[in-house]
């Protein structure tokens, strides 16, 4: 087996596409092997918001999107692989220390992988659902055209 950034267990997945980043050509197709099944686990028990957003908004967005998706050594609640973007919700578990700790060096990891990470709490989900999906279209179009969108 090929020796991989991720450590133990790392394997090639399946290719979502080849992008260039920092002039280097790479894939998004590298993850830890025991993380396809907790994330096989993960979209059969998706949290009320994630099923909000991915049934109400995500799954029938014009751009495709994947739910619960290994990522190096993490899994991502949402990606979109044409805008190199990344949505996350974030539950009452994120607010304490070790979480907040653990999620800056989550986010900073996919930003150095050229990924454009989005967060939004539960709260969000449920209070401003509108605005989100229209926050999340915004940063698409703005990542895939590259140019700066008005709401």
């Amino acid at each position: 087996m090929k020796a991989f950034p991720f450590g133990e267990g790392a394997e090639q997945g399946e290719a979502d596409e080849v992008f260039i980043f920092s002039g280097i050509i790479m894939k998004n197709n590298i993850y830890r092997k025991d993380l396809k099944q907790k994330a096989q686990m993960l979209r059969k028990n998706m949290t009320d918001e994630e099923r909000h957003l991915w049934y109400d908004f995500l799954r029938q967005y014009e751009l495709n999107f994947r739910r619960q998706k290994p990522i190096g050594n993490y899994i991502v609640d949402f990606y979109c692989g044409k805008a190199r973007l990344v949505v996350e919700i974030d539950g009452g578990q994120h607010y304490d220390e070790a979480a907040i700790v653990y999620d800056k060096k989550r986010t900073e990891y996919l930003n150095n992988q050229g990924l454009f990470v989005l967060r939004f709490t539960n709260r969000e989900i449920h209070e401003n659902f509108r605005e989100v999906c229209e926050h999340i279209d915004n940063e698409v179009k703005r990542l895939v055209t590259g140019r700066i969108v008005e709401s």
